[in-house]
This record gives structure tokens, sequence and C-alpha cells, in this order.
């Protein structure tokens, strides 16, 4: 199992990161990671029921068997006090939702890093008498079929294969408008708006910020760590700021956490996308929007928390009144400028 036990160690003393990995980097095998619990956008698509994600693919048949997978997953989870372990379990089958009802227990031990007995646990915590009563739940409400082998594709089509599935779970989620209109109306409201992103997540604040500056009049990039970043909270806070946005991708830097806590101290309401519900972030969040990363290469491609930050910027426009005349203003300034080659 390579490792998994001492991985499965680690998470019990509350480490929550990928295994031997930094910044979105992993081996081919992928690693898991800690996990937590959250509100907000969940994973499944009963969707406006429990705001639940799942994913929606064979196309369409299988698809749909899938989402409805995913989300039976997550409406198990929720409720339980769960150990560390037992989180990166819960994150590796929601993630693997397809393959669940058909891992044995030494499968899933590997593929979420931990020990197998920790998977055994992990089933009794959820209420069964083992890992196999919790199986033959998950095949009585599971696809009766396993999905089709994509072993055909290589390595690279498999992981556009997986984004494809990541967006499609995202579209699930979204299939409840409201967690995302609230977080909207949060961000408009907001003057300032400072957005944070460290790491892994830098780019995805980066791009948002770019283009919120255009209807929004005063946007804050929180893209460096340091003992600089609570100041520029408390500048932001100074200044009259009631919301910050956070893009928070694996793996989770300490010092993202301790921010949005010191965020919230200081009075903010903390709007996050993370790759997960399960995110070391969620505790830490008022409103948690999950879209969830690509695992597959050695470095983690993250195009659903990308478009669930363009998702947010839709929305946040519609809560500025003036944002139509902002962007037909940029774009008589911009045309006078010759800023831009047609």
């Amino acid at each position: 199992m390579g490792g998994g036990a001492a991985a499965d160690g680690a998470a019990d003393e509350g480490v929550t990161g990928g295994v031997a990995a930094d910044d979105g980097v992993r081996g081919r095998a992928g690693g898991a990671r800690g996990v937590g619990g959250a509100r907000g956008v969940q994973a499944g698509p009963e969707a406006a029921a429990a705001a639940g994600t799942g994913t929606v693919a064979e196309e369409a048949g299988t698809a749909v068997a899938e989402t409805g997978t995913a989300a039976r997953l997550q409406k198990l989870f929720e409720g339980h006090r769960l150990t560390p372990t037992q989180r990166r379990i819960a994150h590796c089958m929601v993630r693997r939702a397809a393959d669940a009802p058909f891992l044995s227990s030494v499968e899933l031990a590997e593929l979420a890093g931990v020990s197998q007995p920790s998977v055994t646990r992990f089933a009794v915590a959820l209420g069964f008498d083992g890992y196999p009563a919790l199986r033959r739940h998950l095949r009585e409400v599971a696809p009766a079929d396993k999905p089709g082998d994509t072993g055909s594709y290589n390595e690279y089509q498999q992981a556009v294969q997986a984004e494809i599935d990541n967006l499609r779970q995202l579209a699930a989620a979204l299939a409840d408008p409201s967690p995302v209109s609230e977080a909207g109306r949060l961000l408009a409201a907001s003057r300032p708006l400072p957005v944070l992103g460290l790491r892994a997540a830098t780019a995805q604040a980066a791009g948002f910020s770019y283009f919120a500056r255009k209807v929004h009049p005063d946007v804050r990039l929180l893209d460096e760590g340091g003992t600089m970043l609570a100041d520029r909270i408390d500048a932001a806070v100074r200044a009259g700021a009631s919301a910050l946005l956070c893009f928070a991708l694996p793996r989770h830097p300490r010092e993202v956490v301790d921010a949005l806590d010191y965020a919230r101290t200081a009075g903010l309401t903390v709007v996050t996308v993370a790759d997960s519900a399960f995110a070391p972030v969620a505790h830490h969040t008022d409103l948690l929007l999950p879209a969830p990363v690509g695992t597959g290469l050695a470095f983690d491609t993250a195009c659903a928390p990308m478009l669930l930050g363009r998702v947010l910027l839709e929305a946040m426009c519609d809560a500025l009144p003036d944002a139509q005349a902002r962007l037909e203003q940029f774009d008589a300034g911009a045309a006078a400028r010759g800023l831009f080659v047609e």
C-alpha cells in the first residue's frame, strides 16, 4: 500500500495535506488530502434540497447515475463527526463515486492513503457493522453496472476526461443557484472587496480580481502571505469591507486558514471557493462553494474552480446596478486607446 499506514498516522494527528506533495504537485498515482466539513454548495444533484453535488456523464444515463451516487455519498457522510483520517476516506469516495461501490477495503485504503483498518473504522463510524456492509449498501443504491472502462485512453486523455467530469459535477451543484447568488450579493456589497489566494490558488484569485475590477469599484488582491497579510486585511476592514473572497486549493497552506480566522474575527463574512466540501478551510468559512480539482497529472488541474470564479463574477454583476455601465465605459476607453487588436 506504499506508505498508507504512515499517511494514516499523520492524518490522525490532524495533518491535512497531500502525501509527499506541494502546491498541487503529486505522484502519478495521485495523493490523498486531509479534509473537513462545510456549509454551502455541497456535492450532489438532489441539488436543490441539499445544495449537494455529483456528476452529470456515458453520456446522459451513466452521468445521471454517477451524479446520484456522489449525492448519496455526501448525504451519508453528513452529520457524522469524522476524524481527519475518516474525512480523507470520505473525500476519496466522493471523488471516486462511480467506483466506490466496487472498491475493496484494501483498494480504498490505497487510494485514500490510509491503512486498511482505518477503512473498517470509518464504516463503523457511519453506523455499519464493517466495510462489507457499507459496500453492500452502496451497491444497493448505485447503478447496476460499473462505469465503462476508460483503459483505452492515454494518461493525457484520462486527465481531460476527469476534468470534464469535474465540470459536470459543478453543473449539478449549480442546479441550486441560491448559494452562488447569495455569494454574489455579499461580494457586490463589500467596498472594498479583498480577494485572497496563496500558492496554487494565486492564479484563480488574480483572474477573478482582474475581471472584477471592471465592474467593482475597489477590488484588493491578497496574493502574498507573510506578516503583511493581516495588515492588509485590517486595512480593508478600516476602508469598509464587509466580505472576503478566498480561493483555496490543494495543498492548503496553513497561512490561508489563519488568514480566514483573522478575517472573520475582524468582522468579515468569508466566501470560499475550495476543492471540496471537506477541505481544511471549511470550518473557517461562512459560505463554502466546492469545485473539484483534477489530480491525474503531476500538477493539479483547476478548470472547475476557475469556472466557478467566473460564475461568481456573473452573480456579482447581477447584484451591481452599475455593472453594465462600467463595462460599456471600459469598452469605450479601450477603443479610444486602441487597446486591443481586432
